[in-house]
């Protein structure tokens, strides 16, 4: 167990575990979270519940151990299978759980019959304040806002001062702005505690904005763990680049490496069109595919002259809509890209559909990953 300068002992949660849930689905994972946020991340029904379920106790694999710091939760070699109330975890679910007779106060309280009084309002008075809800104690969960149940629900969970903290994505429902001012506040309140949180989310956004560590989970296997930038920056496998809101992955044929410049060439699928790319793992003849963000794709009316970006493919514009405050062009440039814009960009350069364009791309934006399972690279 870490310490930190302010004296607070780091937990460390350790989880190996196999278990079948179906004959067609097996939760094979490997992984060791530090205190503060691990992210976890992946397609709906990869296992993200279930490997939450297991950690909790209610559900038990088949093989495997779970620790947390010197405690074992569960060892299926030596028949250690801790119930659920004494491995002292919180667990806030998607629908919150909140009892909808009783109070606010009483919601809290729920966990500690067995303190004194004193203590038991003391605690929760604590729990009220770091969430900035004492003005609720006595109102129901059907008198007060969405986000105000979701703090409930956490003052819930931590109150009992757990040793880990399991969100099985309680902040879905919230915008933005709500669930930062939530994650903050929950952020603070770790940094006196450091606990480990595993945070079930499927934006990539939460992930940036609040984890320390992420976990990509895909068909109950760990396909990546890292930092958030190591992650999901430059993600090494498609399926991590669609989390991380690579929009546009594609195929491509590796022609050249040059290894003394750190790139390659890859010529796009039934064009004469090619893509200077970061040298990757594949050899020159190889199919792979390349992953790029809408976002760092720049859009031209003329061929450019005197970038430092290395690409430039012709293209004509296949649709534009609006969402929100950005619009989205559609080209046609050997294969189809998307492009986000601004609505003043799109009128400063007269976009329609149907016009020529050029669209230019870094080196560096152009990721090479693995292709997921079932996608078969041309």
């Amino acid at each position: 167990m870490a310490s930190r300068e302010n004296g607070v002992r780091d937990a460390v949660l350790s989880v190996r575990v196999a278990y079948r849930l179906s004959s067609a689905f097996k939760l094979e994972a490997e992984l060791e979270t530090p205190a503060g946020f691990t992210m976890l991340l992946g397609p709906s029904g990869c296992g993200k519940t279930t490997l939450l379920n297991c950690i909790a106790g209610f559900v038990q694999p088949d093989a495997g151990r779970i620790t947390l710091d010197a405690r074992v939760l569960f060892d299926a070699s030596s028949g250690v299978n801790m119930p659920v109330p004494e491995r002292h975890l919180g667990y806030v679910f998607q629908n919150l759980a909140l009892f909808p007779h009783m109070t606010v106060e009483q919601n809290i309280q729920y966990g500690l019959v067995k303190l004194p009084a004193a203590e038991r309002r003391a605690r929760m008075m604590a729990m009220l304040e770091s969430f900035r809800i004492p003005h609720l104690l006595a109102r129901k969960p059907s008198q007060i806002s969405g986000g105000e149940r979701q703090r409930v629900a956490l003052a819930r969970s931590l109150v009992t001062n757990p040793a880990m903290l399991l969100l099985d994505e309680p902040l879905s429902a919230l915008d933005a702005a709500s669930k930062s001012k939530i994650l903050d506040d929950l952020r603070e309140w770790n940094a006196a505690h450091g606990i480990p949180i595993l945070y079930v989310t499927h934006s990539p956004e939460e992930a940036f904005a609040v984890g320390e560590h992420v976990v990509i989970l895909q068909s109950g296997r760990i396909l990546s763990q890292g930092t958030p930038q190591d992650v999901l920056s430059k993600p090494r496998h498609e399926t991590i680049a669609q989390i991380a809101g690579f929009e546009n992955v594609f195929d491509a044929t590796v022609k050249s490496v040059n290894e003394a410049h750190g790139t390659m060439i890859c010529q796009l699928p039934d064009s004469r069109a090619h893509l200077e790319v970061p040298l990757g793992w594949a050899e020159p003849g190889a199919p792979v595919r390349i992953a790029i963000r809408a976002g760092d794709i720049i859009l031209a009316t003329e061929q450019p002259h005197g970038l430092s970006a290395r690409n430039a493919l012709r293209g004509k514009i296949l649709s534009m809509r609006r969402e929100g405050v950005m619009t989205i062009v559609m080209v046609e440039a050997c294969a189809v890209f998307e492009v986000h814009l601004t609505p003043l960009s799109v009128d400063d350069l007269k976009l329609k559909e149907g016009a020529q364009v050029w669209l230019v791309i870094k080196t560096y934006s152009c990721n090479l990953v693995q292709p997921s399972p079932g996608t078969a690279v041309q």
